[in-house]
């Protein structure tokens, strides 16, 4: 294990921490720093999942009180309780359908630095035309969705599937189109991370077991820290930055972070195709 890797797991840490729950898409943003690190290979594949682990728990440990809650409301039997824990199956299934059925074709025809660029500035009109929009609250908090609430959101959620369209970023903007509040749909959007993060984990991680090895540890310890840390401040500032702010911020960093991309690749500064 050499100083180089750590850093460039420590990177990547911070990378998929700071955007795995904005609206930015965290997969748009790995696929390009690692080409940049020059760390795309098979490995990379589990040390992505490893740093995306670290962000989740980041989420579960911020909203624990809640998951808690949640727990001792099914076991007592609280409706609630079950009705929250049934909208996130629901608005889970769509993203998982899909995933299964175009998955593969998805990462061999997509996970490319141009079709991420593309996908972030077609997201970024996307956000600021619904944030143009006159917002009519009908759920202002997240224990008011009811099963179609979550199915709309769910549906939101699977243009995710798009490497650049950002998983955050569908959810919530799905939200507020749907009449979830601003805070409601950034909660939601966290709470439905959680089993969405870890079946994509999962799946991953069956599929490239063979990859793992002891002597990566120490970097695969180093980027979950990272993740972790990242995700942890990432997610309290958001939730503080709504209560204010609108999400066009986000929108215009998405163009000019793709308009980067495309123009460098273009003029020949950074070869951006797959190695």
């Amino acid at each position: 294990m050499f100083l180089s890797d750590v850093v460039k797991a420590l990177i990547l840490g911070v990378v998929e921490g700071l955007t795995e729950f904005l609206p930015i898409s965290s997969t748009g943003h790995l696929i390009i720093t690692q080409q940049l690190l020059g760390f795309n290979d098979e490995r990379a594949k589990v040390f992505a999942i490893v740093i995306q682990t670290g962000a989740i728990l980041a989420v579960v440990i911020e909203y624990r009180v809640r998951h808690l809650q949640i727990l001792r409301g099914l076991m007592s039997g609280d409706p609630r309780a079950w009705r929250f824990l049934v909208n996130i199956a629901i608005a889970f299934t769509p993203l998982a359908v899909l995933g299964l059925l175009f998955g593969h074709w998805i990462k061999a025809h997509l996970f490319n630095a141009t079709a991420v660029a593309i996908a972030f500035i077609v997201g970024a009109f996307l956000i600021l035309w619904a944030e143009r929009r006159a917002h009519s609250i009908r759920v202002p908090e997240v224990d008011d969705m009811t099963w179609r609430d979550a199915l709309k959101v769910g549906v939101a959620q699977a243009f995710a599937l798009i490497p650049g369209m950002s998983r955050a970023g569908s959810t919530i903007i799905g939200g507020l189109l749907f009449g979830l509040s601003r805070r409601a749909a950034t909660e939601f959007s966290f709470f439905l991370a959680v089993p969405t993060l870890v079946a994509a984990g999962i799946l991953d991680l069956v599929e490239h077991r063979d990859l793992l090895g002891t002597s990566d540890i120490g970097i695969f310890t180093a980027g979950f820290v990272a993740a972790f840390v990242s995700a942890f401040l990432a997610v309290r500032g958001l939730l503080r930055y709504i209560s204010r702010n609108d999400f066009t911020v986000f929108a215009w960093y998405r163009i000019a972070f793709g308009l980067l991309v495309l123009v460098t690749g273009y003029a020949g500064l950074v070869d951006w195709s797959p190695h």
